[in-house]
């Protein structure tokens, strides 16, 4: 059955069905020497997040890109689940934040079969409380009420790191953003940490009707810095992400886009070269994202580039 350019635009956007990945691995090479694969299936995020959105976006631009392939954006809970699919063969590329990367998930002598097509934008920790709260530091979250983001998200991976450091407990729930900022607003919720692009979908979509307010975290920003040296960068949210909410001091961590290592060279090229000339499309919307670019693409932390993604930085700087 033809595959019409409608319908693989739609199918982009659509979560795929669960299940191990078949013989729709096979690549080979059309007339017009575009790389030939039944079926992409790319993990990104959950809802409220920006994974989500860029995801789609980005599985939008490859099924341009590869008329011949049925590209799948599929929701996931984010960068621990991704690569735990991608581990498992149960998808072809999926993004992840590099901090559960960098010797939690991946072994740097031994990368389970996982590669990296290159470094994306950053990601930022937002502790995200009611404007009339009495939480004012990050001590101040014991023992209430905090969304984690979904389990096996980079949210709940790189929250539990900081508290535990910190010695914090929390009643701690797992949930998408876009629940946890609705909770916030009826007041079932304390908090909601997300490690998320800037803006966060979740918080954006109630800020017009529910006031709300940033943590800042200086110190504790320094502190897991010097503890887990690598992934994490102290970082300032800019004034004007969410409106009057202000510059918010803070962390960022990397994210990276991931593929199968023995997903074909061919298409791996095909998609390093479609995020990195076509990220103005992908990153529509979300400021730090723009921020994708060649010149950053190759830091990629501990994860070694795909052969194809090497291919196509090399050629880039002919």
């Amino acid at each position: 059955m033809q595959v019409t350019r409608r319908s693989l635009l739609r199918t982009a956007l659509v979560a795929a069905v669960p299940g191990t990945l078949g013989s729709s691995a096979l690549a080979a090479c059309t007339s017009t020497d575009a790389p030939v694969l039944d079926e992409l299936v790319l993990a990104t995020g959950p809802d409220g997040a920006v994974f989500r959105e860029v995801g789609g976006a980005l599985a939008a631009a490859l099924a341009d890109e590869l008329p011949a392939t049925r590209v799948v954006a599929r929701s996931t809970a984010a960068s621990v689940e991704n690569v735990r699919l991608l581990q498992a063969g149960d998808v072809h590329l999926g993004l992840s934040s590099l901090d559960p990367l960098v010797g939690a998930l991946l072994d740097a002598d031994d990368p389970g079969g996982i590669s990296a097509v290159g470094r994306l934008y950053d990601s930022f920790m937002q502790i995200v409380v009611p404007a009339g709260s009495p939480v004012r530091r990050l001590s101040d979250l014991a023992g209430r009420i905090v969304s984690f983001g979904p389990s096996e998200s980079g949210t709940e991976f790189t929250a539990t790191r900081l508290l535990a450091l910190f010695g914090i407990s929390v009643d701690a729930r797992r949930m998408e953003h876009a629940k946890a900022a609705r909770e916030l607003a009826a007041g079932s919720l304390d908090a909601l940490l997300a490690l998320t692009g800037i803006p966060t979908p979740a918080v954006t979509d109630i800020l017009d009707t529910f006031p709300l307010r940033l943590l800042d975290l200086p110190d504790e920003a320094e502190h897991l810095a010097e503890r887990y040296p690598g992934p994490y960068v102290p970082a300032t949210i800019p004034a004007t992400t969410y409106g009057n909410l202000g510059p918010c001091r803070t962390f960022a961590v990397p994210n990276l886009l991931l593929a199968r290592t023995s997903l074909d060279a061919d298409v791996v090229e095909v998609v390093t070269r479609t995020v990195f000339t076509q990220s103005s499309r992908i990153a529509a919307g979300h400021p730090e994202a723009s921020r994708i670019n060649v010149r950053t693409g190759i830091a990629t932390g501990q994860v070694p580039l795909h052969k194809g993604a090497e291919r196509w930085f090399r050629a880039t700087k002919r």
